[in-house]
């Protein structure tokens, strides 16, 4: 496995993200995952599992000390009181004293003043409920706010991330912060199959797109990702990737399919960094 160091804390590379996997048959997915190795577990309030994720943890008898649990907080509860109690609903569904990052999901399309979020967000992690604080989904002009202006001690950013969408700005206004950017659909939904380059960079080291498209991304400073799937083959393969590395040729030909393939981006989002000309 290769970590990610934050602040003392070591947080998996490779993650297991749970949108989309409820009921049964989500706990089954999360309790494949934990057997097969992932120990970055990512939810939100937002995909409603958050018991199905506690359930899973709790059955599979890992230590806690042995997991990095990260939660999100949607954005109709971001003031100070509504981030307190939903954080408190999220470690009972959790069955959980504490997480080990706690993320803001989307910055506020109310309007809700980000120096009283992320106030509350310090204030969750200074009562122990969570170890570490971040955001998801935020421009460089957020980060910047958050960090620069604010002084928040936000630490991750959790963005859409995969061979089709340039995330160069946002990578590297992280690294200049000391900051992790953790990739979320990680292999563009399945888009990376059938990509020419993709494919014959798999094909030379016995591996799939995916795969190569999840090497790719680890093989970045700073950047993590968590790769969802409900099937159990897919799970297992999706974290098979430390027996192979990338050339600096393969890394460069992956980067010039970079480019505006943006997959997530709902009314309420953010004005998205703009990619500079080629």
């Amino acid at each position: 496995m290769i970590y990610r160091e934050i602040d003392g804390n070591r947080m998996p590379a490779l993650g297991f993200g749970t949108w989309e996997l409820s009921g049964e048959s989500g706990i089954s997915a999360i309790r494949t995952a934990l057997d097969t190795g992932y120990r970055h577990i990512d939810t939100a309030v937002r995909y409603d599992n958050e018991t199905e994720v506690g359930t899973a943890l709790r059955a599979s008898g890992i230590a806690r000390e042995e997991l990095f649990v990260t939660t999100k907080v949607w954005h109709d509860s971001l003031r100070p009181e509504q981030v307190a109690r939903s954080v408190s609903r999220s470690l009972e569904r959790l069955q959980l004293e504490q997480v080990d990052l706690l993320l803001v999901h989307w910055p506020s399309p109310e309007g809700v003043p980000l120096d009283e979020t992320l106030a509350a967000f310090a204030e969750a992690r200074d009562a122990g409920q969570t170890r570490l604080i971040g955001v998801s989904n935020f421009p460089t002009a957020l980060i910047a706010e958050a960090v620069d202006r604010l002084g928040s001690p936000v630490r991750v950013n959790q963005v859409e991330y995969h061979p089709f969408l340039d995330q160069s700005a946002v990578r590297d206004a992280l690294r200049a912060r000391d900051m992790v950017l953790t990739a979320y659909q990680p292999i563009a939904a399945g888009a990376v199959f059938g990509t020419p380059v993709l494919e014959e960079i798999a094909r030379r080291h016995g591996k799939s797109a995916a795969q190569v498209s999840l090497r790719w991304l680890l093989q970045q400073d700073g950047v993590a990702a968590i790769p969802r799937s409900g099937n159990p083959a897919n799970i297992r393969s999706n974290f098979d990737i430390f027996d192979f590395a990338l050339s600096e040729a393969e890394m460069a030909e992956i980067f010039a399919l970079t480019g505006n393939g943006r997959r997530v981006n709902p009314g309420f989002a953010p004005e998205w960094d703009r990619l500079e000309p080629a």
